[in-house]
């Protein structure tokens, strides 16, 4: 059993050497990279002496190795400030967006479908994160007085800086090289900035994401009125930057006509009916099988396959039989299979692709937003939710819905690591109540202190992620009020038409279906959040220091941080281990101790103190019961009383099938 003394984010320098030994196996010489092979390979590429042409600012060379530098932090359960920890699938982040982006390399690589950001525009009046390269996480807890240490404050970047663009440039460089990698390989990103940046902003993306990945500069109307105190000319247009992972992946960006890849082929509003099914629908899962006859429920859809369904190759070879509440005809069932469009999903739902002709007809926006939301509507979205303005300069529902709507697919995940306001978020869950979506948000917000003068500090608001999440909290509920409403409402239609002496069975029967999507619907509208904070591992250092030697083995023997909870070290495993922090977890008592179940099986973690033999044998059993692919066991080391107990423990889950065991 090997024993985890470190956990760190993920090694983006190692990672990166690894590919070059996969391109390049020649340059690779006893385990090292030999620079002048890799040079002589690359010699009509190479740009060799001082003038050509390249982009760069004082503290570049920093920047650049901070963004591959990994991180030793960790993100500990806030459950208290959750709402819907148990069921919900969004993710609230207090901390550094720098330490927060590198934490989440493992477990969110090439998962973020589109990525939202409304970073500070480097006016000279608002906030800049001023990075530590030599400690940066040591900077955040110090600046968030979350250590006893005169920490370095937060400040405005102001003109008089010598290194003002610089400055604002080294903050986003590693933010933006980090968030390349989490997203997807259809995915977007979009950038909101004024004229104080853009121009410095398109460079600085060119070369994280790629000239040939620019899709364009939006134009967006935040004032319905100019100043008329201009001295030159009134601006009333700020910009959305937008690149793409790869230009040629992204799809079409509209909020008209077809949205998703992928559409509904069955739809609660629909009468239950009976659709034949020839040979040569696909199946998602793959591979040869037989789906067995009978009922799926898939979440609030119900799918009966009235025969056995029998496939290879990924293709179905013998007619069937379905009963389901089609919203589609028999001929266009016909259709999809002959365009191979339909497909059993890999929960035995149906679905279909969206066709060549559909995704032709969509309608692109346009570069200039004119009718998108303003600052005034942002500014009476935030009074109805607060009572009172708690942010200037926020970005309306409007418009963050538009974005949203514009790019995503309704089962992706949004990141928006300057929550700010937590646009981004509600906008998300509006766009779910209306469409059926079942889309994620992770936001990520500093503890920035609010100032004491200010009606937020008044309200009882210290920082503004606290707003923020407070923000996300009575949108939530807001939604679903509405959504209650219209159930009222449907419900008093129903009986006034009940009591009629002679009824409308359309209208009855329409209105049953619309009661019936409405309950399930905000049955199943995700309003909740997972929160975490950032804070430093849960594991002690080795300092390495002679003088503090007897100290370092004393408290090395327990390496688990004083006032750390299970849960705490639970998360970090997770993170370093590359899960997703919203993987189902189910706990089971045994023999006086809590065992956690990762992910059907995944991962088994318990951090007790005096683990016996029937714990292992539990975990082998639990194991033998879900029949994971893989399956690995993670303990405490300090839970053993001794080194047989560990080897004991090793032996039990071999017998199992279980060949990965590390403590903690």
């Amino acid at each position: 059993m090997n024993k985890i003394t470190s956990l760190t984010s993920e090694d983006l320098v190692a990672q990166n050497i690894a590919t070059l030994k996969q391109l390049f196996p020649t340059i690779v010489k006893e385990g090292e990279i030999d620079f002048k092979e890799l040079e002589s390979l690359l010699k009509n590429d190479l740009v060799e002496g001082d003038e050509y042409y390249r982009f760069t600012w004082a503290g570049k060379s920093q920047a650049r190795l901070e963004a591959n530098k990994p991180s030793t932090a960790t993100l500990r359960p806030d459950k208290e400030s959750s709402k819907n920890w148990d069921t919900t699938k969004n993710i609230f982040i207090e901390g550094d967006n720098l330490e927060v982006l590198k934490l989440l390399q493992k477990s969110y690589a090439n998962r973020i479908k589109m990525i939202y950001i409304d970073p500070p525009y480097n006016t000279g009046k608002d906030f800049v994160y001023m990075d530590n390269y030599a400690d940066n996480l040591q900077n955040y807890l110090d600046i968030t007085g979350q250590t006893d240490a005169q920490g370095k404050k937060t400040s405005t970047n102001t003109e008089s800086d010598g290194r003002y663009h610089s400055n604002w440039l080294n903050m986003m460089y590693p933010r933006l090289r980090l968030a390349r990698n989490l997203l997807t390989d259809d995915g977007v990103i979009f950038i909101s900035i004024d004229d104080n940046e853009v121009h410095n902003l398109r460079k600085l993306c060119d070369e994280v994401f790629g000239e040939e990945n620019f899709v364009e500069c939006l134009k967006w109307k935040r004032k319905k009125q100019p100043s008329f105190l201009a001295r030159h000319t009134a601006k009333v247009m700020e910009y959305v930057l937008i690149y793409a992972k790869s230009f040629n992946k992204l799809e079409k960006l509209s909020i008209e006509g077809t949205s998703d890849s992928t559409k509904k082929v069955v739809n609660l509003t629909n009468q239950y009916s009976e659709r034949f099914f020839k040979k040569g629908v696909m199946v998602k899962s793959g591979g040869s099988g037989i789906i067995k006859k009978g009922k799926y429920q898939i979440k609030t859809m119900t799918v009966e396959y009235l025969d056995d369904v029998i496939y290879e190759e990924g293709f179905t070879t013998n007619d069937v039989s379905v009963f389901a509440q089609f919203s589609v005809s028999q001929e266009k069932i016909d259709n999809y299979i002959d365009e191979k469009l339909l497909f059993i999903t890999i929960n035995n739902g149906l679905r279909r692709d969206v066709s060549e002709e559909e995704i032709g007809k969509k309608k692109s926006i346009t570069d200039l937003l004119l009718d998108w939301g303003d600052n005034q509507d942002s500014d009476n979205e935030m009074k109805e939710i607060f009572e009172e303005k708690y942010f200037d300069y926020t970005k309306p529902l409007k418009f963050m819905y538009n974005l949203s709507k514009s790019s995503d697919t309704e089962n992706n995940i949004i990141l928006d690591f300057f929550a700010g306001s937590g646009t981004t978020a509600h906008a998300v869950m509006q766009l779910n109540a209306e469409d059926g979506g079942n889309r994620k948000c992770i936001s990520v917000q500093l503890p920035e202190l609010t100032d004491e003068s200010s009606e937020a500090f008044k309200a009882g608001y210290t920082n503004i992620a606290e707003i923020t999440k407070e923000r996300i909290r009575r949108a939530g509920e807001k939604i679903v009020n509405a959504e209650k409403e219209n159930l009222q409402k449907a419900e008093a239609e129903l009986s006034a038409e009940n009591a009629k002496a002679i009824k409308d069975e359309n209208l009855i029967e329409e209105l049953a279906s619309k009661i019936q999507n409405l309950k399930s619907k905000i049955q199943n509208l995700d309003i909740g959040f997972k929160a975490f904070k950032l804070d430093s591992s849960n594991i002690r250092p080795w300092d390495g220091n002679p003088e503090n030697l007897e100290d370092q083995l004393f408290t090395y023997a327990e390496n688990i941080k004083e006032n750390r909870t299970e849960e705490d070290i639970l998360f970090e495993v997770l993170l370093k281990y590359g899960l997703d922090l919203t993987v189902p977890i189910e706990e089971k008592a045994v023999a006086g101790k809590t065992v956690y179940n990762i992910g059907a099986g995944t991962m088994f973690i318990c951090l007790a103190d005096n683990i016996t033999p029937e714990i292992s044998e539990a975990i082998g059993q639990w194991k033998e019961e879900l029949q994971p692919a893989i399956s690995r066991v993670i303990f405490k080391d300090s839970g053993f009383a001794t080194d047989k107990d560990k080897t004991n423990a090793v032996q039990i889950l071999k017998r199992f099938g279980v060949e990965e065991a590390n403590s903690i």
